[in-house]
């Protein structure tokens, strides 16, 4: 049965993909709103588009040398697929950052003609763009590989493995570049903009309002998107690889990728529901969505798995979908619940006391996502051992095609907000496309504490599959002692240290980077706003292009250390101490990088829902002196939640991923040191 299954499975993703295009098509038959609207979003698009562009003119550059490298060393069927999976995560931050910016104008012209509901359907339906573009492309990538390699036995999960690698590559830089330029833009824009000029946010006045704009949709659409497609295909690649060391192991290779086949019926079926959902309130259109797809996919899940004789396997894809719902949900009240009217208060006694109470929260909030995924990773091993951590990691991914949407939809909604400021809208529909940006704040909480989850699952089921790998290798050449991981030896203690370092490494160049750029931004606004005659009367306009081209160059320039750091570095490890040692490393790195990003993004998104709730007029509101000091917890938060936070879980995985597909050759060459 799996066999021909399987056959269907590249197909499935097509199609999967046809509904992503024909729902672009869709977006486009939308009204685009007036001439004014037009004309902001097209610089928005514009700005969009050509810093993917450049982006992706070096990321290729960097992808053909690793491609070459990789076809060298471990084959060419191992660079075939580096070289696809990092044309997949490419081809699905393009088709979703189209979408995206095609959907804001959209949205704020439906919210004029049919309210909140309409205007709610026009974003969802662009964010759902990506979510299914994320899901498809994956299980095409998938499937085609399996399909391709698997006479090739157990060695089928080392080559499927480079293409969960050439995600990771994309995903890192994706996800730093997208963050840089995003948060150097908004921290730029509201520094001189809100308390310097004290003018509005969004205000049309402002030069890098534009800017701010395209940086929601880079880092939060694409950025986010190339993070959870790497997630999504490196759990089921490391699931394969724990599979092929099982009895019966093509029917443990095969499937994860069923699930996830089914996960993106259930995920498609989800997205159709919103036609009859959006008559409810947003937030329960929203949730009970999720809630179709997540249903229909353990129902299909329990089935499987009882088909396949594997109905052990079952409560471990149970325990990681619930502790996925469960981080999101535990990263939703730290980010929007009590916790930020608590930040606000202390807003009334200065920018200090914001900025301390701020990071007491942040590091409070690990505490509960910690537990839960303790107890998923103990229901999991108990169940189905090694194997059940990684299948735990598919599904919770399983349904990212409704997960992806609804995070996507939260930087359609804030451009749509920009947009009505832009063109004066209207006090009335400013006032719905804020109710739906407010909502695109709380699924951008739980979509970012839904990727710190599935990173951490997946870095481990990663890891545990390097372990297994390299042991296999090591046989292989004649060794039969185990790979040693006790840290009564001095290299895995030094791997150790070396791994723990890592995020704290990636986190001050992250945020270095961001100072640099918007420092960059603040002066260029200033300097527009003093040289150009009338621009802070509203009687010139500012030179947006500018800011645009600022922080592109910007991000484009800083993005490149952090990446090819988290390549190299594992790799050195590896080679000069050993294979323990590299061992250790992936183990300090999983637990200090899930920590760093958890404690960033919810520090972050607490300053930044302070600062939102008292804007709404609460302790005197927008211009009080509260207000003036939770614009600098902002500031210092919007880095930490949208650039440095985030980067944790590409680094994680993809050191994790690095190491598994080297392995054979670190078990071979490694220690040269030792």
């Amino acid at each position: 049965m799996l066999e021909r299954v399987m056959l269907g499975v590249p197909v499935l993703g097509l199609l999967g993909l046809g509904v992503a295009v024909w729902t672009y098509f869709s977006v486009l038959k939308c009204s685009p709103g007036d001439e004014k609207m037009q004309s902001i979003a097209e610089k928005v698009y514009s700005g969009a588009m050509i810093f993917l562009k450049r982006e992706y003119q070096i990321i290729a550059l960097f992808m053909v040398v690793i491609c070459v490298a990789l076809s060298l060393t471990l084959g060419p069927w191992t660079g075939f697929a580096y070289l696809c999976g990092g044309l997949a995560s490419m081809l699905a931050g393009w088709l979703g950052m189209k979408a995206a910016t095609r959907s804001g104008a959209r949205a704020c012209q439906a919210a004029k003609d049919g309210g909140i509901s309409l205007a709610l359907a026009v974003a969802f339906k662009g964010g759902s763009v990506m979510g299914i573009a994320v899901a498809a492309l994956g299980l095409t990538g998938l499937g085609f590989f399996y399909l391709l390699t698997k006479s090739r036995g157990t060695d089928a999960p080392l080559i499927i493995s480079g293409f969960a690698m050439g995600a990771s590559s994309i995903a890192l830089f994706a996800r730093v570049g997208g963050g840089i330029f995003t948060k150097s833009a908004d921290v730029g824009t509201d520094l001189v903009g809100k308390l310097e000029a004290g003018i509005p946010e969004d205000d049309p006045r402002n030069p890098g309002v534009i800017a701010d704009n395209v940086g929601d949709n880079v880092g939060d659409t694409a950025g986010m998107g190339a993070d959870l497609f790497e997630s999504y295909v490196g759990s089921v690649v490391a699931a394969m690889a724990i599979g092929a060391t099982l009895a019966h192991p093509m029917t443990y290779m095969c499937l994860p990728i069923v699930l996830i086949a089914g996960g993106l019926v259930a995920s498609l079926i989800g997205i159709a529901s919103m036609g009859v959902l959006k008559r409810t309130t947003p937030q329960s259109a929203l949730r009970n969505a999720t809630y179709v797809s997540g249903i229909l996919f353990i129902a299909g899940a329990y089935f499987l798995t009882r088909r396949l004789d594997l109905a052990h396997t079952f409560w471990a894809i149970l325990a990681g979908m619930i502790s996925g719902v469960l981080i999101g949900v535990e990263s939703e009240y730290f980010t929007s619940g009590p916790p930020i009217r608590t930040i606000a208060r202390s807003s009334e006694m200065g920018a200090a006391p914001t900025i301390i109470t701020g990071l007491a929260l942040g590091f409070k909030s690990t505490v509960l996502p910690v537990i839960t995924l303790v107890i998923a990773i103990a229901i999991a091993y108990r169940f189905a051992g090694l194997y059940g951590i990684g299948i735990a990691a598919v599904g919770m991914l399983a349904t990212i095609g409704i997960v992806m949407s609804t995070d996507s939809y939260g930087p359609i909604a804030d451009n749509a907000g920009g947009v009505a400021e832009m063109s004066g809208a209207g006090p009335e529909i400013r006032k719905i496309t804020d109710r739906l940006d407010a909502l695109g704040n709380t699924t951008a909480a739980v979509g970012k504490g839904f990727a710190i989850g599935s990173a951490a699952l997946t870095a481990l089921a990663l890891f545990s599959a390097y372990q297994q790998t390299i042991q296999k290798h090591l046989a292989q050449l004649g060794s039969v002692a185990p790979v040693s991981l006790s840290l009564t030896e001095a290299p895995v203690v030094i791997g150790l240290l070396l791994g723990a370092m890592m995020p704290f490494l990636m986190a001050a160049l992250t945020m270095e980077a961001v100072g640099r750029a918007a420092g960059k931004m603040v002066e260029e606004i200033r300097r527009q706003f003093r040289e150009i005659t009338g621009l802070l009367e509203g009687e010139a306009e500012p030179d947006s292009d500018r800011c645009v081209d600022i922080v592109t160059r910007a991000a484009l320039r800083e993005m490149i250390v952090p990446g090819v750091s988290a390549l190299a570095v594992p790799l050195l490890v590896g080679f000069f101490i050993g294979p323990g040692a590299l061992g250790g490393f992936l183990a300090g790195a999983t637990a200090t990088g899930v920590l760093m990003a958890l404690f960033m993004a919810n520090g972050g998104g607490a300053w930044d829902n302070a600062k939102k709730w008292i804007e709404a007029g609460n302790l005197g509101g927008k211009g009080s002196d509260a207000h003036k000091a939770a614009v600098v917890g902002d500031t210092v938060g919007d880095p930490f939640k949208d650039t440095s936070g985030p980067s944790m879980n590409i680094l994680i995985k993809l050191m994790a991923v690095v190491s598994l597909v080297f392995a054979p050759i670190i078990a071979k060459y490694g220690g040269i040191l030792g």
